[in-house]
């Protein structure tokens, strides 16, 4: 056991069940079912990272013997504890929205057909070239708001709404803000390949060139993203063109992330593992072929029912497949956006998770803890409570974990701590 403190910051105790994956790693197939579960529990923090952890009779016997002061406590009130959840796929800082679609997509209007009209990514390109840094910093603070709120304390956030040059640096310095300003972390990942512009019509090719000899080394020597992500789809960036792109991030050094066979089974999940992506995310019409390509190469599907939910489709992604016949560690995200799922609620996902992907309550917590940490490359930071890794917490006024996706439609977060530090109590933003 690790060296003990000679001081605890906060001791969370009377928590009624703390629910939690273990280890470092993404966890697939029957692994995912895989929880510790401590009742009548405590945490204790110092320094914002995980002390202790186990009984609350233990912990505090432990803390007792070792002549540990502890600074404050905390009443979970015999609430469910889990780890702060990972949101590890949004497109948070756009300018804008798209209501106006809505009777579109309602009369049956594919996607991109909406797309192909103007409408779609393109629309909320053009509100987000007009909008300041100010404007997009004060609108993705409020959404960062409601995650928060939710019971999440990462984020990863996608740009992919400027198209230009210096629109897509705007985007990603206001994500970089953010992340300097606001409790929770923020990862961003540079998507410059999220749609070809109006004036780039007819000239796809001169647009990958852009992304390719511009952006991407401006983006990485500003040290704006972590990752490089490409919308691989049909009237959108082919495979060719998709690994150009990855594969010149990669130069840059940006890991490879891409939106793959969300619509049409393109390939893009085989893209995802020649190339070797931490993550392939959307997955609705992936191949058999594909999952096996993923699954040979690691790389994590990263599933979004709160898409299919909100476009109307009956088809979901095969969730059931991919941990049972090909062990793959499934994450969950939000997609929150401005188009095809404008919710910052990741009970929703919780929810839609268990109605449509058939996914199990306990699979679902590790795809939103420790697989979704790992689809960001922190699974050794976040994404289980263990010794060590930072203090962020989920309290849930639930008496245990099937009920998040059982009661649906509600918010059921109390409270979290995020580093060890109270950002929301009582239902609201303390911070």
């Amino acid at each position: 056991m690790k060296k003990i403190p000679t001081t605890i910051d906060v001791l969370l105790h009377n928590i009624g069940t703390l629910v939690t994956p273990q280890g470092n790693h993404p966890r697939g197939g029957a692994s995912m079912k895989e929880l510790q579960v401590i009742e009548k529990a405590a945490v204790a923090i110092a320094n914002g990272r995980i002390a202790l952890v186990g009984t609350e009779q233990d912990v505090r016997e432990t803390l007792q013997k070792a002549g540990v002061e502890i600074h404050e406590e905390l009443d979970a009130g015999g609430r469910l504890v889990t780890p702060g959840l990972v949101d590890p796929h949004t497109h948070l800082v756009h300018g804008g929205s798209r209501e106006h679609e809505l009777a579109l997509k309602r009369s049956g209007v594919p996607y991109l057909e909406i797309l192909a009209m103007g409408g779609g990514i393109l629309s909320t390109v053009t509100s987000t070239r007009k909008a300041s840094e100010d404007d997009l910093y004060t609108k993705a603070r409020k959404s960062l708001n409601e995650m928060m709120l939710q019971g999440v304390t990462t984020v990863e956030a996608k740009s992919g709404y400027g198209l230009t040059l210096e629109d897509e640096l705007k985007q990603l310095r206001v994500a970089k803000r953010l992340n300097e300003t606001h409790p929770l972390d923020l990862v961003s990942t540079f998507m410059g390949a999220h749609a070809v512009p109006p004036e780039y019509k007819g000239r796809e090719e001169e647009f990958v060139d852009l992304i390719v000899n511009e952006m991407l080394p401006r983006v990485t020597d500003e040290g704006l993203a972590e990752f490089c992500d490409v919308f691989c789809e049909h009237g959108v960036f082919s495979v060719e063109q998709s690994r150009r792109i990855l594969m010149e991030g990669k130069r840059n050094g940006l890991i490879p992330k891409i939106h793959a066979d969300e619509i049409v089974p393109l390939g893009g999940a085989e893209l995802a593992g020649e190339v070797g992506a931490i993550s392939a995310e959307h997955l609705l019409a992936t191949s058999d072929e594909g999952m096996q390509e993923m699954a040979n190469a690691g790389v994590i599907p990263v599933l979004l029912p709160g898409t299919s939910f909100n476009l109307g489709l009956t088809q979901h992604a095969r969730a059931r497949d991919m941990i049972d016949t090909y062990e793959l560690p499934v994450a969950l995200s939000t997609d929150y956006n401005p188009g095809s799922c404008p919710t910052e609620s990741i009970q929703l996902i919780i929810a839609l998770a268990s109605v449509n992907l058939k996914m199990t309550p306990e699979e679902i917590l590790t795809a939103c803890t420790i697989n979704a940490a790992n689809a960001l490359g922190r699974g050794f930071e976040i994404g289980t409570i263990e010794g060590g890794k930072k203090a962020d917490l989920a309290i849930f006024d639930a008496p245990n974990l099937a009920y998040l996706p059982y009661h649906f439609g509600i918010n059921h977060t109390f409270g979290v701590l995020k580093d060890g530090r109270v950002v929301v109590w009582e239902r609201g933003v303390t911070v």
